[in-house]
């Protein structure tokens, strides 16, 4: 493991108040990560991947934790669809973080890139998407729709993980007719598994950076609480239109990263 200075007290400040941010926007339509990573990477420069990664989904799974239970005591969740789909991603995480210790990571900012200009335009055009529940299927093909796409975007989450809960909202909705509102509470539960996958696999190599992770968690979990209360109050309006413009903001911050003018 890379050895690493001891992170100043202003370092922690600026982590703390970054965990924060990913926490609200991760609790209202996901992607904190894209929020937290970039954080990690400046404030840890001298970090392994596997260390950025693995601090990442420690911080995160608090802030999930903390919104997923919020959520479920708001919104009252179907459990049915809910628990087998977090339980495969929970799988697909520890594949997908397995094969992340070994994948390039810039290799996956083009596909990134694609997938969230589709999810974006999709979305931005289709006004009236995710304003109700309005399911395509049921019974078992619901059921295995959701266990597919807990599968998949699991190991996209163990592998790279950025945007993970913005692609399972947009699944939820998109694929299978979800409102945004209830999308984001299932979101979240399958988002807390993902990331205990991947931590399954970081934490016994001793990759978490404790120190940092651990005011990232606190506030992560402060910021995850407000932003699932946030969104609950506040409907599937507003969730859809924090889902536009965070997505947005992700298509901007990675084209300038493969064009070179933010790395």
């Amino acid at each position: 493991m890379t050895a690493l200075q001891d992170p100043s007290v202003l370092t922690l400040i600026l982590m703390g108040l970054a965990g924060l941010l990913a926490g609200w926007v991760d609790a209202v339509v996901g992607g904190g990560g894209l929020v937290q990573l970039p954080a990690l990477l400046l404030g840890l420069p001298g970090a392994s991947p596997a260390q950025l990664l693995a601090t990442n989904k420690f911080a995160g799974v608090f802030g999930t934790a903390t919104s997923s239970i919020t959520y479920y005591r708001r919104v009252r969740p179907d459990l049915r669809t809910a628990i087998p789909m977090a339980a495969v991603a929970y799988v697909g995480a520890i594949i997908g973080a397995l094969l992340g210790l070994h994948i390039p990571k810039a290799a996956f900012n083009p596909i990134i890139l694609s997938c969230l200009v589709i999810v974006g335009a999709y979305t931005l055009f289709k006004p009236r998407l995710g304003e109700a529940t309005s399911l395509r299927w049921e019974g078992p093909r619901h059921t295995l729709a959701a266990v597919l796409t807990g599968f998949v975007i699991g190991i996209y989450d163990g592998a790279l993980g950025p945007g993970t809960g913005s692609f399972l909202v947009f699944a939820l909705v998109g694929l299978m007719g979800y409102a945004f509102l209830e999308a984001s509470a299932k979101a979240k539960i399958a988002n807390v598994a993902t990331n205990l996958g991947a931590l399954t696999v970081f934490a016994p190599g001793g990759h978490i950076v404790v120190k940092v992770g651990i005011v990232m968690a606190l506030m992560n979990l402060v910021g995850g609480y407000l932003g699932a209360r946030t969104a609950v109050r506040l409907g599937s309006g507003f969730v859809r239109t924090v889902f536009v413009v965070v997505v947005g903001a992700f298509i901007i911050r990675i084209s300038l990263q493969l064009l070179g003018i933010w790395s």
